[in-house]
């Protein structure tokens, strides 16, 4: 019995690898993403307590593709202020990435959202 549990056991986990790698394949800048990571935080009673926040927002670059230091830098507008975060896709505390939609893009980089791009990029048709 023990070894059907530990057989199954990395089934999921070889599924929940093969479908992040997956996911990472189909990051690409333009991309509208929702990437959940785990934090942790200390109360004032110095109790350690887990919980998922996300970010969401637009991969302006992505590099070193699928290496152990791959990145993607995302950007985001919260409150009137630009926001970037860089996030290693290598990261045990990423816990899901969501695609939300893909922008029609012509750049690997897109460093020009940056200084102030008025346009609406163009959505991508879902497939």
């Amino acid at each position: 019995m023990s070894s059907d549990n530990t057989k199954s056991q990395e089934k999921t986990a070889k599924n929940a690898a093969s479908e992040t790698t997956d996911t990472y394949g189909m990051l690409k800048p333009g991309a509208t993403v929702r990437i959940y990571q785990k934090i942790k935080e200390t109360n004032i009673k110095g109790e350690e307590k887990e919980r998922v926040q996300y970010f969401e927002g637009m991969i302006i670059a992505k590099k070193h593709g699928r290496e152990k230091g791959g990145t993607i830098t995302v950007r985001k507008m919260s409150a009137g202020v630009e926001v970037e975060k860089i996030f290693p896709l290598n990261l045990p505390t990423i816990t899901k990435i969501e695609i939300k939609k893909q922008a029609e893009v012509h750049r690997a980089k897109l460093y020009f959202l940056k200084r102030g791009y008025k346009k609406k990029l163009k959505e991508k048709k879902a497939i």
